[in-house]
């Protein structure tokens, strides 16, 4: 079986290019999604739909287009991962959480043990906590090829 895993979350940090080469390397069939990581990019979304005069509205249309590409490759991933980072706080990556929760969706979340209170709703509902790439990478090795 092919699975799709989608990438969520921080973005400022090489988190999903290290799962990706670990899957490669452990010759896993896996296809990875995730939303738009260039940062500028992302804000700039609803920009397409003309220029808006308050921050409000351009980041409304912005989150509204690239909703379009979440929600759609969410709902088609057999497994989501879901990165929080400790310089930002990744409130999309929450929204992602619940919404997995919501549909019913399995997904790990990846975070240091500092964070372990803030997000405790979101991990309960998780189902795996890993704190490295690497321990992702040995849940897929696991769930895929046991």
């Amino acid at each position: 079986m092919n699975w799709t895993i989608y990438l969520s979350g921080e973005i400022h940090t090489d988190w999903r290019e290290q799962i990706k080469k670990g899957v490669e390397e452990a010759g896993l069939l896996v296809q990875f999604t995730s939303a738009v990581t260039d940062h500028d990019a992302s804000d700039a979304a609803g920009d397409l739909l003309g220029a808006e005069s308050s921050n409000f509205w351009r980041d409304h249309k912005s989150a509204k287009v690239n909703a379009i590409r979440t929600k759609t490759q969410i709902e088609k991933a057999d497994l989501v991962v879901i990165r929080f980072g400790e310089k930002y706080k990744q409130w999309n990556a929450a929204f992602d959480a619940g919404f997995c929760a919501a549909l019913g969706k399995p997904y790990i979340t990846l975070h240091d043990e500092s964070i372990i209170h803030p997000l405790k709703e979101v991990d309960a509902s998780a189902l795996a906590w890993a704190q490295t790439p690497e321990q992702v990478v040995e849940i897929l090795r696991y769930v895929i090829c046991k």
